[in-house]
């Protein structure tokens, strides 16, 4: 939705600062925070890929950025891509290149980071409920695992995989055929953190009770639990890709 039409209202009652960013119909991310956000950016800045046309992906709003606490809080919905063969695929990749280039500035800059979103890409097989079915195809093939990988570079760490390392968990269920029913699902929605904050991490889950509800998101909730200096911080990715601290 458009920013104007975000619930601000609601929010800020309960004494939490809102940043949205969105557009008609399609994509939009948002923070929401208890704590206020400084140093707000929304869409890519600092990309320096030269292979990269940064302009072409200005008018998707796919990414914002906050530092909160100390952390530079980085919420992305990126591309699905449609299919391997579609122009869409290749807007993807350069995505997450442009995302990759974006990430290099801030760990230039020390930054401790928190990326976190829809990804629309199954790291693993262990994250798709019947990998020989989607082998190779949309969400799941060798081109967008490379491409995710060189956005994480090793500087960056799956939360989740901290604490289980086995199949069977999803954030995402297709609307059709029955497929959170069946638990036919997909991981996708991610929280990556620096490696630094891995000590600080006390656990990441996914919860899929709201997938139940009546005319629910087709995303579960991801969320992490952060101890920063004996604070402890919650940090929530919702099936609409917003975060809360």
């Amino acid at each position: 939705m458009i920013d104007d039409s975000f619930p601000v209202e609601p929010f800020e009652k309960l004494g939490y600062s809102v940043e949205v960013y969105g557009q008609k119909s399609y994509n939009g991310v948002a923070i929401i925070s208890k704590i206020k956000p400084e140093n707000v950016k929304k869409g890519f800045y600092g990309c320096n890929d030269s292979n990269q046309n940064i302009e072409i992906f200005l008018d998707q709003k796919r990414l914002i950025s906050a530092d909160i606490n100390g952390i530079k809080i980085i919420n992305v919905y990126v591309p699905n891509g449609s299919s391997l063969e579609s122009s869409k695929f290749e807007y993807k990749i350069n995505w997450l290149n442009c995302l990759a280039s974006f990430l290099d500035e801030q760990e230039k800059k020390g930054e401790l980071i928190c990326l976190l979103g829809d990804f629309n890409i199954a790291r693993s097989n262990l994250d798709i409920h019947d990998p020989k079915k989607y082998e190779g195809g949309i969400m799941a093939s060798e081109i967008e695992r490379n491409a995710l990988n060189n956005v994480l570079k090793k500087r960056l760490i799956d939360s989740f995989r901290i604490f289980e390392q086995n199949t069977g968990h999803w954030s995402w269920w297709d609307y059709r055929n029955n497929a959170f029913e069946l638990n036919k699902g997909w991981r996708i929605d991610h929280i990556y953190i620096s490696k630094k904050l891995s000590s600080k991490l006390k656990s990441c889950v996914i919860d899929s009770s709201p997938r139940g509800n009546l005319r629910p998101s087709d995303h579960a909730p991801v969320m992490i639990d952060l101890n920063l200096n004996e604070i402890n911080v919650d940090f929530f990715e919702d099936e609409d890709n917003f975060f809360e601290i």
